[in-house]
């Protein structure tokens, strides 16, 4: 992920629109253009996640969508907000101005362990509910509820949330989709 100040970069204008930014401690940082793989198991999590929200009546699910986070203005992966959230003139037009109730991050080849791990702590103290850290590579989900209540659903398991999705259930191998060659 690329990091430059504000004056670094070009003007707002001259920043390339198929990017993304987030603002963070002041500085923006470019977000890193999602992979193949990435993107799937994004894609497979929102319709999952969006059925399941829907079907429930629980709030809305928001890929990469813009949230204050802090003092910083972040976009996870994938966010959920609960209905009782949703102000009533309906979603903003820009970002949301207070953090969602889930956020999703999938890890990047590129992403430093560290940098994953102190923004899910950022996420938690500004009030997130709950962070799921994604791991592609080992196809693990670990969820962070706070700095020392942190659940890793292993492989061929299944990711449950029931305190703040009640009743959602997910077999992992429905987010990490892999398919046999052909024969």
């Amino acid at each position: 992920m690329a990091t430059a100040t504000a004056t670094e970069l070009k003007p707002v204008a001259e920043l390339d629109p198929e990017r993304s930014y987030e603002i963070v401690n002041g500085q923006l940082e470019e977000k890193e253009m999602p992979g193949a793989r990435h993107s799937g198991i994004c894609g497979r999590l929102t319709h999952l996640l969006r059925h399941f929200v829907a079907k429930n009546n629980l709030g809305e699910v928001y890929p990469e969508s813009s949230f204050q986070i802090g003092e910083n203005e972040r976009i996870p992966d994938l966010a959920f907000v609960s209905a009782e959230r949703i102000p009533e003139e309906g979603e903003p037009e820009t970002k949301w101005p207070m953090p969602p109730d889930l956020a999703i991050e999938i890890i990047s080849p590129n992403d430093f362990y560290e940098k994953v791990y102190a923004k899910a702590l950022e996420y938690l103290a500004a009030g997130v509910k709950q962070v799921w850290v994604v791991s592609p590579e080992n196809q693990v989900v670990t969820v962070y509820r706070s700095a020392t209540n942190i659940v890793a659903f292993p492989p061929d398991s299944e990711l449950v949330s029931e305190d703040l999705l009640p009743g959602f259930r997910c077999p992992l191998n429905e987010i990490f989709f892999r398919r046999t060659p052909a024969k």
